[in-house]
């Protein structure tokens, strides 16, 4: 008779039940174990149903229990890999990691996605209609929710603003109520996005509509500061880092270690990871994971701490390289008088703590893209305290989660600020009904409103499996070739930066002109007239397209297996729901196109994120 079952979290169950089962199992009969499937003859065969964690998991459906295993494989909680018996087989196993999980959990299951964005949009009330006829000629152009974004007078403003719904023409009208019609001084307003192309729309905007006032990125708003009060911050000069102190810094490390570059990348990088790459980007790509991780550590508020302990036996040398690295480049940033943008945040926002009087006041504060916050915004904006908060931003497209990010500042809104108003702008005006009706299907279990389309076009969107990538790309090139859209008017997405380059060299080949938009190319790309754009989809947010390609549909690529390194996803495990957020990526990359989309992918099994509902929307003919 089987002993009493301790509840336990459900992550800890598929760990337990992975080590009780006698033999190497693969995710499906482990689905089937966890969901206590008498069916499954292996189960019968073995006896597996006299096992304690058998059916543990009964109370939920398969695709969901399928989901937390393969959320588990991402986090590095369990191994995927060849079958001694049959090297085609996957099987899995409970990593060293996993196995600490169980001892001692520090993996705190998220909510997940489904049924937690429960937001009550704002009803437009009698009053707000006469304010919108007596500011007829100002509000032109405008949907009701536009305008009501724009002119509501509550404290706190918390507007989701679905893909192609224009949030930033919104914030700027806002910006331009609040100084044209609520007679607020422009030196009482600060308006705060992320990158600086953004910024400089948003000002480009803003002198159009004939309205001055403070808008600047979170990183630069706070360099104005530390540089005006370098003395009273650091007492002593303190300067930013630039590549050149970034890299005399790795190399005094690597020195201090007792090791070359070239060791260093190989130590780091396995074999696969360095295709297609040169020493330069690989030395970069290791420099900036270097420097990720101490940012992470800062942002956290925790010292640096020797994470090669809890590391797989063949990533430890790895593990502790890093760890000698960071410790050292820490040192280096502290006796060179240098800080980098997480110290711009962390020490303007701890100044302002501290010298209260010497903090500028903003009677209102206007945040963009607001799923995007991380820890320390989040602090300085508290910390700023502005009477009045308004947020735009969309859960759907929170694709950032892997570099601090976190979505549940925007999911939270309303427990932060009580009496919040949430205004939700539904109309798309980017894509076509049937793009729309696609992304919808898409992203429904966050059971956000749908989006709802603002034109109707041709049905022009397609799922095209191929025998290998080769053919894939083949295919893409075609249509390519053979389309009457504008070049820049196309967009090739893939999941990686490897995808990417290969079919960059596969164009060179054939003489299609492109720019590429990879992870790691920070400065703006803009393609010239005949060039068409590949980019990873992190890099595209944002930006839309007549026409979109996004190859690698399959389960490989979505969810990427081939993530960070795992020295960076080993610190950063418990942050994010990588799955869900992967999940919001795939959202992101089919919400870029205008008219024409092309889902591809080559392999047996496409991705999980085409459910069999968006398989009826799309076609395989064209």
């Amino acid at each position: 008779m089987k002993e009493e079952y301790i509840e336990e979290a459900d992550h800890i169950k598929i760990l337990r039940a992975l080590i009780e089962i006698p033999f190497p199992v693969g995710k499906k009969l482990l689905c089937d174990f966890l969901h206590g499937k008498y069916a499954n003859a292996s189960i019968i065969k073995n006896n597996l149903d006299e096992l304690l964690t058998f059916g543990s998991l009964d109370d939920l459906r398969s695709p969901l229990i399928m989901e937390k295993i393969d959320n588990l494989i991402l986090k590095g909680l369990i191994d995927q890999g060849a079958a001694t018996y049959n090297h085609m087989v996957k099987v899995l196993t409970v990593s060293i990691r996993g196995r600490n999980e169980i001892v001692n959990p520090k993996m705190i299951e998220k909510d997940k996605v489904k049924n937690n964005y429960e937001y009550d949009s704002a009803e437009i009330s009698e009053e707000d209609r006469s304010l919108f006829d007596a500011l007829g000629d100002f509000l032109k152009g405008y949907n009701d929710e536009q305008k009501k974004a724009i002119t509501d007078s509550s404290v706190n403003i918390l507007c989701i603003a679905g893909a192609g719904s224009g949030k930033t023409t919104v914030l700027t009208k806002r910006i331009e109520f609040l100084c044209k019609y609520r007679s607020v001084a422009r030196e009482k307003i600060l308006a705060i996005t992320f990158t600086r192309k953004a910024k400089e729309e948003m000002q480009a905007r803003l002198r159009d509509l004939g309205v001055l006032c403070y808008v600047e990125t979170f990183n630069s708003f706070c360099e104005k500061i530390l540089q005006k009060h370098t003395m009273k911050v650091y007492g002593r000069e303190i300067r930013m880092m630039n590549y050149r102190d970034k890299l005399l810094a790795m190399m005094g490390a690597l020195d201090n270690i007792g090791i070359d570059m070239s060791t260093a990348i190989n130590n780091y990088f396995a074999v696969n990871q360095r295709i297609n790459k040169t020493n330069e980007q690989l030395q970069y790509t290791l420099m900036n994971d270097c420097f990720t991780v101490i940012d992470y550590f800062k942002t956290k508020g925790k010292v640096i701490e020797d994470f090669s302990k809890d590391a797989e036996l063949k990533n430890f040398n790895a593990s502790k390289m890093i760890y000698k690295i960071c410790k050292y480049l820490e040192e280096f940033m502290k006796v060179q008088g240098l800080r980098d943008y997480t110290d711009q945040i962390i020490d303007a926002t701890y100044f302002f703590e501290q010298e209260k009087e010497l903090m500028p006041k903003f009677d209102h504060i206007l945040v963009d893209e607001y799923q995007d916050v991380n820890e320390s915004q989040i602090k300085l904006l508290d910390t700023l305290g502005a009477n009045n908060v308004f947020c735009v931003g969309d859960p759907r497209q929170s694709i950032f989660g892997w570099r601090g990010s976190d979505i549940k500042y925007i999911k939270k809104f309303g427990e932060k600020y009580l009496e919040a108003k949430i205004i939700i702008l539904r109309k798309n005006y980017r894509s076509s009904n049937h793009i729309v009706g696609l992304m919808n299907s898409s992203i429904k279990e966050m059971c956000l409103p749908d989006v709802v389309h603002n034109f109707e076009g041709d049905n022009e969107m397609y799922l095209k499996n191929f025998g290998s990538t080769g053919e894939e790309f083949e295919y893409v090139a075609k249509r390519i070739l053979e389309s009457d859209v504008k070049r820049k008017e196309i967009f090739v997405l893939a999941r990686t930066n490897r995808m990417l380059n290969e079919l960059s060299i596969y164009f060179n080949r054939l003489g299609i002109g492109h720019v590429m938009k990879t992870d790691e190319v920070k400065k703006p790309v803009e393609a010239r007239e005949g060039e068409v754009i590949l980019a990873t989809i992190h890099s595209i947010k944002g930006l839309e397209a007549e026409k979109v390609f996004v190859i690698g549909c399959n389960e490989q690529n979505f969810p990427c297996k081939a993530s960070d390194h795992p020295v960076l996803e080993m610190i950063k495990m418990d942050d994010y729901d990588k799955l869900d957020e992967e999940k919001r990526l795939f959202y992101v990359a089919i919400s870029r196109a205008k008219n024409k989309l092309h889902l591809s992918y080559s392999g047996k099994k496409q991705t999980s994120f085409i459910t069999g509902e968006m398989e009826e929307l799309l076609s395989e003919v064209e």
